[in-house]
């Protein structure tokens, strides 16, 4: 007998417990062991399916996400924009109030000078008559002082009325 060629009856009996464990194998163990790689070939596929999906939700997401803070731009653009334009109609308005309010003040300021200068005007006026009154008075008493001058100024006033 050699080590490298095995006796008949060893190969025969190997032979045989080799179909019998094949056998079992084939009736109980390959159908488990198939039935369990199909199952988890088909999680492995369904998680593929729910990370594709995930992924495809995830994209859309992204998607309304980014429109979503692109409207809130546009929006915050908007409310800029209003802002400033109530702003500046609120400024307008504030500088038309101003300029009204600053022509009416002018207009009461032209008022009230053009009142005290009719009132000086006629102060004045009241003044120098005052005066013409007081210097006239003097200047008679100081010529009328004797009944000859008296008379000449009588007939000279009774000559200017009758000449007119």
């Amino acid at each position: 007998m050699s080590l490298i060629t095995p006796d008949f009856g060893l190969f025969f009996w190997m032979t045989i417990v080799f179909l019998v464990v094949l056998f079992i194998l084939w009736k109980w163990g390959f159908p488990v062991i198939v039935k369990m790689v199909d199952e988890r070939k088909a999680f492995i596929d369904e998680s593929l399916k729910k990370a594709h999906e995930a992924n495809e939700r995830l994209a859309n997401i992204q998607k309304e996400g980014e429109s979503i803070l692109q409207e809130a731009r546009e929006k915050q653009a908007q409310i800029l924009k209003e802002a400033a334009e109530t702003r500046d109609a609120i400024v307008e308005k504030a500088q038309d109030k101003a300029r009204s309010e600053g022509a009416r003040l002018l207009d009461e300021a032209k008022a009230a000078i053009e009142q005290e200068k009719k009132a000086a005007i006629a102060d004045i006026r009241k003044q120098v008559a005052t005066l013409s009154v007081e210097i006239a008075e003097k200047v008679l008493r100081a010529s009328l002082k004797d009944d000859k001058s008296q008379m000449d100024l009588i007939d000279r006033m009774l000559d200017d009325v009758s000449a007119k």
